[in-house]
């Protein structure tokens, strides 16, 4: 750990100790105080804001109970900064609003946190984004030019917090979006959307550090945990992931002058039934950036269609542009990584030929082919690098 990284986790140790020493004296805001109606139907939008909104110019340490019941509401913005540590209990269950023209235009999420330090979300309760409702309106499969649907939560410039003991389900985008946040962990958490929902992803992170997600079930419709630029220090322990695309580093090198993609660790997590494992993505004609230092250990595939999958020439859609990628990618390690693939190549390492894949280690790498027509094989181009212990299927590099 390098000493920056140490100091940020001395601060944050420090705030989770300084929150159970106050935890007995917070100002609790209980929001059926202020309005708030547990039926289902009446929209809570406004109360929800105002009681956060009063908490978070509260001194001291502050928490907005949402209690046992329905609450139905449509899209809030909870903002800082906060004059002390602050947490929203969600016992209840959360029903958004399935007007998705309610969200605007552009990007946005359904209940958004902005620069708050020191937050807890917390509870039990859950999250029911509707997707169903929103989903036939998904063109991003088609279109790269499309207007991604609104996340369940997102996370924007938010430090030093923690989301634990809560559910999300069928969300119309992706469930949690984080965006220049630091030092947050997300712990004991259900994600889950069907197998086939558009753009579900679990856990999106965009340009953030010192991030870390563990214990939790994710199961949806694209990536488990999703990568794009500008990410550093990312932490994945004891994560179930399945069904979805797996987790994902990129895709990368669309934009030019992207952030670089460095110090992510996936390790002692189960991938079940998923479209992809352990995927590095970019596109095959990139502007230039780097990849790096990414960690994969200890993971057990059961029937996983692409366990270990790097693309460098990634493009979903039609008449793609033609190239190679830009983006270097090095110092990527596999260790301990066991279980069944439904692909034949369960190891597929397709790097650039103009930028090859530098010191990629696969050790003790056991894969077996559920499927008939002979053991899995490996396939690998422009991949440098070096195999250690037990190889199943034989290692190319």
């Amino acid at each position: 750990m390098s000493s920056i990284s140490a100091f940020r986790f001395v601060c944050f140790m420090f705030f989770v100790a300084w929150i159970n020493e106050v935890g007995a004296g917070k100002i609790v805001f209980d929001v059926t105080k202020y309005g708030a109606v547990a039926d289902g139907k009446t929209d809570n939008s406004k109360v929800f804001q105002n009681v956060f909104d009063k908490a978070c110019q509260s001194e001291g340490y502050s928490s907005v109970l949402i209690p046992d019941g329905k609450y139905m509401l449509g899209p809030v913005l909870f903002a800082g900064p906060c004059k002390g540590p602050i947490e929203l209990v969600i016992n209840g269950a959360l029903i958004s609003d399935t007007d998705v023209g309610s969200y605007g235009n552009k990007l946005f999420h359904w209940i958004t946190f902005y620069r708050i330090d020191r937050l807890a979300v917390v509870g039990g309760g859950s999250l029911d984004g509707r997707g169903p409702s929103a989903w036939p309106h998904n063109t991003c499969s088609k279109s790269k030019s499309c207007n991604p649907l609104p996340s369940s939560m997102g996370f924007n410039f938010v430090n030093n917090s923690r989301v634990t003991h809560l559910s999300s389900i069928n969300s119309m985008g992706v469930h949690m979006n984080l965006y220049r946040c630091s030092g947050m962990k997300f712990d004991n958490i259900h994600l889950i959307a069907p197998e086939d929902s558009p753009n579900t992803d679990g856990i999106h992170i965009g340009e953030s550090t010192n991030i870390d997600i563990s214990s939790s079930v994710i199961a949806t419709g694209d990536d488990c945990v999703s990568l794009s630029p500008g990410c550093s220090s990312i932490n994945v322990t004891d994560v179930w992931c399945g069904p979805g695309h797996g987790i994902s580093v990129g895709s990368l090198g669309r934009m030019a002058n992207e952030e670089d993609v460095s110090g992510l660790t996936v390790t002692n997590c189960t991938f079940t039934g998923t479209q992809n494992g352990l995927r590095v993505k970019t596109w095959a004609s990139s502007f230039a950036s780097n990849a790096f230092d990414l960690t994969f250990q200890n993971i057990r595939m059961e029937n996983v269609y692409n366990p270990i999958v790097i693309d460098q020439q990634y493009c979903p859609y039609d008449n793609c542009q033609k190239g190679n990628s830009q983006v270097q990618i090095q110092n990527v390690k596999y260790r301990n990584i066991w279980g069944t693939s439904r692909s034949k190549i369960a190891v597929a390492l397709e790097c650039s030929q103009s930028k090859p894949c530098q010191k990629i280690e696969l050790s003790n790498i056991e894969l077996v082919y559920s499927g008939a027509g002979g053991p899995a094989s490996s396939s690998c181009n422009n991949a440098n690098g070096a195999a250690y212990g037990p190889q199943k299927p034989p290692s190319c590099i």
